[in-house]
């Protein structure tokens, strides 16, 4: 059973920082994509950052020079530092994960979700 438990949300003012952690079990990291994605009340899940199977990372315009996504395959964990953060960047952020090498910016590809974590921006 796959189970992906993130941690590291909270309330930070606007151009701090925050690193989020997701500790995954039951789940082969290393050969197999893992991705952040974020949602606000009333949008849909959207796409931050991804890294493949290869190692290759990817990253949305909005979050592109800010964030970098991780993962340490001994730890089975997946990381995102995020720097300089903006009120926009306020929403709940999952953790998710596919049994496929490639990843997809699309929510539905991704069989495994935590259960999040809040990040909360102030002006």
């Amino acid at each position: 059973q796959v189970q992906l438990v993130e941690s590291g949300g909270g309330s930070v003012q606007a151009g701090g920082s925050l690193r989020l952690s997701c500790a995954s079990s039951g789940y082969t990291s290393s050969s197999n994509c893992m991705a952040w994605f974020r949602q606000t009340p009333g949008k849909q899940r959207e796409r931050v950052a991804y890294i493949d199977g290869y190692g290759t990372t990817d990253y949305a315009d909005s979050v592109k020079g800010r964030f970098t996504i991780s993962k340490d395959n001994a730890k089975n964990t997946l990381y995102l530092q995020m720097n300089i953060l903006k009120p926009e960047d306020t929403a709940m952020y999952y953790c998710t994960a596919r049994h496929n090498g490639y990843c997809s910016v699309l929510a539905g590809q991704y069989a495994y979700w935590g259960q999040g974590t809040q990040v909360t921006v102030s002006s």
